[in-house]
């Protein structure tokens, strides 16, 4: 991880940088990685499948999107009180929810919310196509970036459950302490800059519109 205030322009951009450094990192005599099989890069929709489309594409392996949504809170929408991935598997921070004082009903509301929204999403990427199997590959996991880290271990341990042989997390830009806490799920982390002052994904972007579904399923088509 690079401590640094080095800004993208776009997720595209920051999907090559991160490519570079992921390519790096693995490919260090001191790395540890061995033999990592067959790969296969799934992008968090959805910033995350513009940035894995380049990662994809310099590893010359396939993409397909990994569906996680993050549960904010009732009151404040944008703070992540946990996350829920593809496959049922939920994430939740509970002292932030015991500070909130969220109550299980409004918990299991927002679960039962972001579960209908993931179902949404699933058709309109993917269509009648199942899921692509993880089991024995080596997942490599990317987003735009990490706040908290919340959506990205969801991820994580959805793949592992789902058999991945080896788990690799890749983001442009995320906070040293989120990339401390997803060192201890995944195999190996590799984060292209760690600014001091981290506030949001945002900041390093000069380009950070919302993708959009139909971006996302031209970029799947096009991987």
């Amino acid at each position: 991880m690079k401590a640094s205030a080095r800004t993208f322009h776009d997720r595209r951009e920051a999907g090559r940088v991160l490519a570079r450094d992921l390519c790096d990192r693995i490919s260090r005599p001191d790395a540890g990685d061995g033999d990592l099989g067959e790969i296969l890069v799934l992008g968090l929709a959805r910033g995350g499948v513009p940035v894995g489309w380049e990662v994809a594409q310099r590893l010359k392996a396939p993409l397909d999107v990994c569906l996680v949504r993050k549960l904010g809170a009732p009151q404040w929408p944008e703070l992540a009180i946990g996350a829920l991935a593809g496959g049922g598997g939920v994430v939740l921070n509970n002292e932030l929810i015991r500070s909130l004082g969220v109550g299980e009903d409004q918990i299991r509301d927002i679960v039962c919310r972001e579960t209908a929204e993931l179902h949404r999403r699933e058709k309109a990427y993917r269509g009648d196509r199942g899921p692509v199997t993880v089991s024995g590959r080596t997942v490599v996991l990317v987003d735009d970036g990490i706040a908290t880290g919340a959506s990205m271990i969801a991820a994580v341990r959805s793949v592992r459950e789902a058999g991945a042989r080896r788990i690799i997390v890749g983001v442009p830009v995320g906070p040293r302490a989120a990339c401390r806490l997803l060192r201890s799920e995944a195999d190996l982390v590799v984060c292209s800059t760690t600014p001091p002052n981290f506030r949001a994904v945002g900041q390093v972007y000069a380009d950070f519109h919302q993708v959009s579904d139909e971006e996302v399923r031209e970029l799947l088509a096009a991987g």
